[in-house]
């Protein structure tokens, strides 16, 4: 771009020297040449889009059926994945031949607007010697400036379409760039040095969506040490309270408090060291299985990540594989069962010491066994901190110092499990109808 720049300032003094007219001239065709670029640039850039959304669809299309291929085969979805790629490829073919041909002729419409120019100025110049005005000498060399003069805008309009393919591919960078940030700490954000663990809600609405609220109006209070069990149907918003807690969303209406606290006025980072969460769907990173517990804690030492895995009945396991503590899980952790992921998820949690403990249907994909050794180690990891047990197995949180009955965004009931089922509401008929279900 420097040295075309400074070919064509100096071109352009030159061609000044010789004949103002024959400039002139030969500047009048660049509005032209830029019209057509415009032109054509404006019907093949939907191409180009097009292509690169689709090429987006093929590239997810691969990835899933490479990651799922054994569900593929268990159904026997083979050729159908097969006929969805091709459906996608062809399109994406069509999309590409026509955005590269259309791209493609700006370059030979330029070439031509400027052989035009060209004879332009030899018609022209021509003249001029008739009249005496110009030598021939003068009129020759002009006609190598203005080539000169062209030569970068005929090289602009060769890449063309790469560079109409770079601004549709920029395009779908950008839309990503500019998806709302989370909002930054408060500039006044202070950090708690000392967590107690003690919890308050107060008039707490918050709704994915504007006009649709998923929790209203709750009310809570936690005070530390306490097992709070949250139970209710699907959809009934206990999940999103443990999201507003950790602040992965931040309320619209009302507070939430950590220790007396108003948790906006506190730094996130600060905030979610004081929380441990263990999941329904574990995560464990590809890496040795040191390196998956120690993720709890930063600087962890050899014997604390043992006692780790000691205290989540998981130590045994590990040993008996080859490499013990430096056997490398591989993506996702498919290589050991998903009993063995959520006891080395707890293990990773109990490292992490949180003040507060946070159990989202941790037991609900394993047997009952490794429940019994999942709830053992969680009963660990719960003495002492305040704990949030999400559980639809009303079974496994009937010890709870309080039990939250969610439906529809609301807290409809609160109690020991003795007191709400002596209420004989939604609770008891919840209760029931899990051991008709088990007894039928």
């Amino acid at each position: 771009m420097m040295s075309s720049l400074i070919s064509i300032i100096g071109v352009t003094i030159m061609m000044l020297t010789i004949s103002p007219m024959l400039t002139l001239l030969t500047v009048g065709m660049l509005p032209v040449s830029a019209g057509i670029s415009a032109f054509i640039a404006s019907r093949s850039q939907k191409f180009f889009v097009r292509q690169q959304n689709i090429l987006g669809q093929l590239n997810g299309h691969v990835e899933e059926t490479f990651t799922g291929h054994t569900i593929v085969k268990a159904y026997g979805l083979e050729h159908e994945a097969e006929a969805a790629f091709k459906e996608v490829n062809e399109e994406l073919y069509a999309n590409g031949w026509k955005a590269q041909f259309v791209s493609g002729t700006i370059m030979p419409l330029i070439r031509f607007v400027g052989n035009i120019g060209y004879v332009v100025i030899a018609v022209v110049g021509g003249v001029f010697v008739t009249q005496g005005t110009m030598t021939i000498g003068n009129v020759q060399a002009f006609m190598q400036y203005s080539r000169q003069f062209s030569m970068p805008i005929t090289q602009l309009a060769s890449i063309a379409n790469i560079l109409q393919s770079t601004v549709a591919a920029a395009e779908r960078v950008f839309e990503l760039l500019d998806e709302e940030e989370e909002a930054a700490d408060q500039p006044d954000a202070t950090a708690l040095l000392e967590p107690k663990g003690k919890i308050g809600l107060r008039d707490v609405s918050f709704g994915y969506d504007a006009d649709k609220y998923v929790l209203k109006d709750l009310n809570l209070d936690v005070d530390p040490d306490q097992l709070i069990a949250i139970v209710g149907p699907t959809g009934a918003g206990k999940t999103t309270l443990v999201n507003l807690l950790m602040r992965f969303y931040d309320v619209e209406q009302g507070t939430i408090t950590f220790d007396g606290h108003n948790i906006l006025h506190l730094k996130r980072s600060n905030l979610r060291t004081m929380f441990g969460m263990v999941l329904q769907d574990t995560w464990l990173f590809e890496g040795s299985i040191r390196d998956n517990i120690a993720y709890g804690r930063e600087g962890a030492s050899e014997q604390e990540i043992i006692e780790a895995a000691k205290a989540a009945h998981v130590d045994h396991f590990i040993r008996t594989l080859p490499q013990g503590y430096d056997t490398v899980l591989t993506e996702d952790a498919t290589s050991i069962s998903q009993g063995q992921r959520q006891l080395l998820t707890i293990a990773r949690a109990i490292l992490a010491d949180p003040t507060v403990l946070i159990l989202d249907e941790a037991t609900s994909s394993v047997d009952t066994r490794t429940e019994r050794l999942i709830q053992g180690a969680m009963a660990r990891l719960m003495e002492g901190r305040t704990s949030f047990v999400i559980a639809h197995r009303l079974s496994t949180i009937l010890d709870a110092d309080r039990i939250l009955v969610m439906n529809q965004g609301e807290i409809v009931e609160q109690g020991t499990h003795q007191e709400l089922l002596e209420q004989k509401g939604f609770y008891a008929e919840l209760y029931n109808s899990q051991f008709v279900a088990t007894l039928a």
